[in-house]
């Protein structure tokens, strides 16, 4: 089948690292051994990624280097990273399997220029972690927005608009016919809008999974893997009454998104992107890098599905060791 596999930045600088290369790279080779069992289960892949931490982190390299390096803006920065991640992938990649053909293709999504994002107070978390005392401090200096992140955190935020398509979704789909793993919708692709004289990048960064199910539905995917920190979907997380999920359905799903269940700057977007894809009749699984093949071959994960696939079902506990 054709898969999408949307790999989370935060899954390649992880908590409590500082981001160098060797860290990195250390993390995308951990999940480029299940990306690599994919494609020899003979699987079509098509991957995308976030890039949360890494385009937080060049725009303050951006910042450092004023007066004499102007600072470049988001879309650029998004750009960027879109090459520099591409590059970490196909390298761990390659170091797993040599001989598997890969490919980074630079890619754009469509937004629109009027929508709410630009306008609403931003969503997006961007760079690294810091106290709330710092980070209201860095927001007084250099007039960001700041926020809490799913209470790891502060971190800076930007505006975040929703993925329309992706312009160069052919091109990626021609490329995986053809057996090469693919690299795409980096960063949730590079925010453009159509003017009079075509497509302009704005200053945003687009949710990767958002602009990942986009992508999947272009190439006819038959399953989006959506990563995050955590194995499965949980509700009363951290409690007693702790919940794994092993299915949800989309009406389900969609009812806890309303009773604000997920909140919107982390398994939000998730969810919803999960449903989009699931009620156009596809399935996707949420898990972490680590549970990446069992996931694919069904046996982990929390896969939303269509309602006549349900019902919602608690994933069974683990055998005693």
């Amino acid at each position: 089948m054709r898969v999408l596999i949307a790999l989370g930045g935060n899954a390649l600088i992880r908590a409590g690292e500082r981001g160098t290369w060797a860290e990195q790279r250390a993390n995308a080779v951990t999940a480029s051994r299940a990306i690599v069992a994919a494609k020899h289960a003979g699987h079509e892949v098509v991957l995308a990624h976030g890039n949360g931490p890494q385009v937080g982190l060049l725009a303050l390299q951006q910042a450092s280097g004023e007066p004499d390096a102007p600072a470049l803006p988001f879309d650029v920065l998004v750009a960027m990273t879109q090459g520099q991640m591409g590059y970490l992938l196909q390298d761990a990649i390659g170091s797993v399997d040599p001989a598997l053909p890969t490919a980074t293709v630079l890619t754009r999504a469509r937004v629109a220029a009027d929508d709410p994002a630009f306008a609403d107070p931003p969503t997006k978390p961007v760079g690294p972690f810091y106290s709330e005392d710092e980070a209201r401090k860095l927001a007084g200096e250099r007039e960001w927005d700041v926020g809490p992140d799913s209470d790891r955190g502060w971190r800076r935020l930007v505006a975040s608009p929703r993925p329309a398509g992706v312009v160069e979704h052919e091109q990626i789909a021609a490329l995986a016919e053809r057996g090469v793993l693919v690299v795409a919708a980096g960063g949730g692709g590079v925010p453009v809008v159509e003017r009079d004289d075509g497509l302009t990048g704005v200053e945003a960064v687009i949710d990767k999974d958002r602009c990942a199910t986009e992508l999947a539905l272009q190439i006819g995917a038959d399953l989006v893997v959506l990563t995050t920190g955590v194995p499965r979907v949980s509700f009363d997380f951290g409690t007693r009454w702790q919940r794994d999920m092993e299915v949800l359905t989309v009406s389900d799903a969609q009812r806890h998104m309303e009773d604000g269940d997920f909140p919107a700057g982390s398994m939000g977007p998730k969810i919803e992107s999960a449903v989009r894809f699931a009620f156009a009749g596809g399935r996707a699984v949420i898990t972490d890098p680590e549970h990446l093949t069992e996931a694919l071959e069904g046996r982990g994960g929390t896969y939303i599905v269509p309602d006549e696939e349900g019902p919602s079902r608690v994933a069974p506990a683990p055998a005693a060791a």
